[in-house]
């Protein structure tokens, strides 16, 4: 997984083990579904991934970091790759969300909005550490597509980039309809529209 500024660099000495990642997202996103943020403990996720306290604090210097960094690897922090149209960079953009809510933080994203509005700290590491970076990846490919006028050129992309990805967390929160590839290439065609 690539590092993210919640993850801290691997020190020198032995390599990173690549197995701890993996089981630590595990085990956070677990924990977020069944007994939410206030649960995950470094202590908790130390035992239950089977490793040592030291070996998260060593990557994460804070419980938030962890949580982020648990969404991030399960999200992708670059979701827009540069696919030669438009079209198919929003496809493959907001298609991250539908494979991601498909699998344990789609379960647990409904408690995890809750504690974020009761944790600013939490909030505000997710908004810099996911959010942010995520949209700024898709902020790319909409300026690649101005540039290749695809669409009309704007100052303000923001809304749009709201338009491809609120319906997808809408659906993921409230459970009333599934996250499909059809609905997402029917959001990223109405977003196009919109866009002109």
């Amino acid at each position: 997984m690539a590092p993210t500024p919640a993850h801290r660099p691997a020190a020198r000495g032995r390599p990173k083990d690549g197995r701890i990642d993996r089981d630590v997202v595990r085990v956070v996103l677990d924990l977020l579904d069944s007994r939410g943020y206030r649960h995950v403990t470094i202590e908790r996720v130390a035992r239950s991934a089977r490793c040592a306290r030291a070996s998260l604090y060593r990557r994460w210097q804070s419980k938030r970091h962890l949580v982020a960094y648990a969404v991030v690897s399960t999200l992708g922090a670059q979701p827009a790759p540069d696919t030669g149209s438009l079209r198919g960079d929003l496809i493959c953009a907001v298609d991250t969300l539908r494979h991601a809510f498909a699998g344990p933080l789609g379960r647990a994203l409904p408690g995890l909005a809750a504690d974020m509005a009761q944790d600013p700290r939490l909030a505000r590491t997710i908004r810099t550490e996911v959010l942010t970076r995520r949209r700024r990846s898709i902020r790319g490919a909409l300026v690649r597509g101005m540039r290749r006028g695809e669409i009309r050129r704007r100052k303000d992309v923001a809304p749009l980039i709201d338009l491809l990805t609120a319906p997808c967390y809408f659906r993921a929160l409230f459970g009333h309809a599934r996250v499909t590839r059809a609905f997402i290439e029917s959001v990223v065609d109405y977003t196009l529209r919109a866009a002109g």
